[in-house]
């Protein structure tokens, strides 16, 4: 169960922001002595986009990283989280943007061999963003409690937004997810479980937002903005019924294992792109942000503990 010290630590850590650095100077082009162990660069592609749009984002962010260390970079497709969480585990990636309960699996599928560097701050100056319960506008469900018995959409097991926190929030709150909905299921991924709430197959969903800006443009970040765009959806097809505390962005990942000098020149690239290269930061981004700031383990030990939570929860039943 969340208890309410497990709670404020979460919003604590969502809300104890570094300010932004000063602007970051570019590290030297050139192949690296570290090529010789990495001779590919393999970067993991989290599952809840469809792949053609996920390759049209990080096409730029591709061709600067083989430009400027003058190696391959293969960007690993996987169907869900599970997939990436593996290969980390399974040293078949090298680097990866995951979400916070992603990383905290990570971390325990591999047995500690991953290092968060990076996470991204928003113009207001956290690092945070929250979870939205939503269902279909014509509904006629304005809250939680309207969804007592009714079938209710998860987006994957390893998704804080789309799972783990709204389901210890619940629990936290005297809710048992498990017998409190009528029906629940995994639809796939965030954009597959708007889709399938708004195609009936279940009444609501949850997805990540920044849950700041116009709700009619689907907030200023997130799920719902970048299916806005995209002309999937209509917010005026859904109601928000529901957020979450705020939750930690989720990290910019290496393995652990990998050269020292790998991640030192990482880490360098990766604070320079949003100043250099604002186009690539704001596509691989996805949205608002003003740029990427350090994290360390520490700001993640409450999704691992969480993580714990839902396994022993399990085990229970």
């Amino acid at each position: 169960m969340l208890t309410r010290r497990l709670g404020l630590a979460l919003a604590a850590s969502a809300l104890a922001a570094p300010p932004m650095a000063h602007a970051q100077e570019l590290p030297p082009k050139g192949r690296r002595p570290w090529a010789a162990q990495l001779p590919q660069i393999r970067i993991g592609m989290l599952g809840g986009e469809n792949d053609a749009d996920r390759l049209v984002r990080y096409g730029g962010y591709q061709k600067l990283l083989e430009e400027w260390f003058e190696v391959p970079v293969r960007l690993v497709m996987a169907a869900d989280y599970a997939g990436v969480i593996q290969a980390f585990a399974a040293r078949q990636v090298d680097a990866s943007y995951m979400s916070p309960a992603a990383y905290a699996a990570t971390w325990v599928e591999s047995q500690g061999n991953v290092v968060p560097i990076l996470t991204t701050l928003e113009k207001d100056g956290t690092k945070s963003y929250v979870s939205v319960m939503y269902v279909r506008a014509d509904s006629g469900i304005t809250s939680v409690e309207g969804m007592k018995g009714k079938a209710m959409a998860w987006s994957d097991p390893n998704s804080a937004s789309g799972y783990l926190i709204p389901r210890a929030e619940f629990r936290a709150a005297g809710i048992d997810p498990d017998k409190y909905f009528g029906r629940t299921g995994f639809a796939g991924g965030a954009e597959q479980s708007v889709v399938a709430v708004l195609g009936r197959q279940y009444d609501a969903g949850v997805a990540w937002s920044s849950g700041q800006g116009d709700q009619a443009l689907g907030f200023s970040r997130g799920v719902l903005t970048t299916m806005v765009q995209k002309k999937m959806i209509d917010m005026k097809d859904l109601r928000i019924i529901w957020r979450s505390r705020p939750i930690t962005n989720g990290p910019f990942v290496l393995r652990k294992d990998t050269p020292d000098a790998f991640r030192a020149d990482m880490l360098a690239l990766h604070r320079a792109i949003p100043v250099h290269f604002p186009q690539i930061y704001q596509a691989v981004d996805m949205g608002s942000g003003a740029g990427w700031t350090p994290v360390t383990h520490d700001d993640y030990q409450v999704f691992v503990d969480i993580l714990k939570a839902e396994a022993d929860a399990r085990r229970r039943r």
